[in-house]
């Protein structure tokens, strides 16, 4: 495992929804309603700006209008270097490591153009601690994760429940857009995320990695 030196992304962080066979199966009935009427067949990727991110251990507001958040475990993979057309075979060999991460966004509706004032809020996004280099993480389809809030397990997910495996979730992506070295590409987070409000602790932990911990406090009058 990586040492303890705080990670934070050097590029672009990108999120990917219905990327878990259990949120496909689970929003099936409303893909099929207008306007799309079908499932998606490119990943639908979202961002998480600079502004969302917090450390390991920070606090993050939660804004007085708001009454619980939902909580996105998931791993982000970190672009070692440019990843443009690669197909999904060599696609890990363009990931330096890997790195936990905590997707918030106020629960909403729309989960093929989701809103940014959504899941872009200040401090949405935990990340870290560390960055553990690929070798020493292994294989994403043995990632599993688990998220406790104070302390009580609230979700487990396991990698090998991918639509999109690691690789070829980087191959279909680096088909259409550039990754830059230092980009971040979020693997998904499964369905029955745990929701938490102001004075939750939230954490996030995996073998392999060092426990992503971070409360949620009221947002300052």
């Amino acid at each position: 495992m990586s040492d303890m030196t705080p990670f934070m992304p050097g590029g672009t962080v990108y999120g990917v929804l219905l990327n878990f066979r259990g949120e496909l199966q689970a929003l099936a009935p409303q893909m099929g309603e207008p306007p799309y009427k079908a499932p998606p067949q490119a990943p639908v990727l979202y961002i998480k700006p600079a502004n969302t991110w917090s450390t390991h251990g920070a606090v993050i507001a939660v804004p007085a209008n708001v009454p619980q958040v939902e909580v996105g475990a998931t791993i982000g993979m970190i672009m070692g270097q440019d990843a443009c057309a690669v197909h999904a075979g060599d696609a890990l060999g363009c990931v330096a490591g890997y790195v936990l991460m905590n997707d918030l966004s106020i629960p909403h509706a729309s989960f093929y153009r989701p809103p940014v004032k959504y899941k872009c809020l200040d401090g949405f996004l935990g990340v870290g601690p560390a960055c553990v280099p690929a070798q020493a993480a292994g294989a994403p389809p043995r990632f599993m994760l688990t998220v406790a809030v104070n302390g009580v397990v609230k979700q487990s997910v396991d990698f090998a429940n991918m639509a999109r495996g690691a690789g070829q979730l980087l191959a279909d992506v680096s088909g259409f857009m550039t990754l830059r070295r230092g980009d971040v590409l979020m693997l998904g987070c499964d369905a029955g995320r745990p929701l938490a409000q102001a004075g939750d602790r939230i954490d996030i932990s995996a073998p392999g990695f060092t426990t992503l911990s971070n409360t949620l406090v009221a947002e300052a009058a």
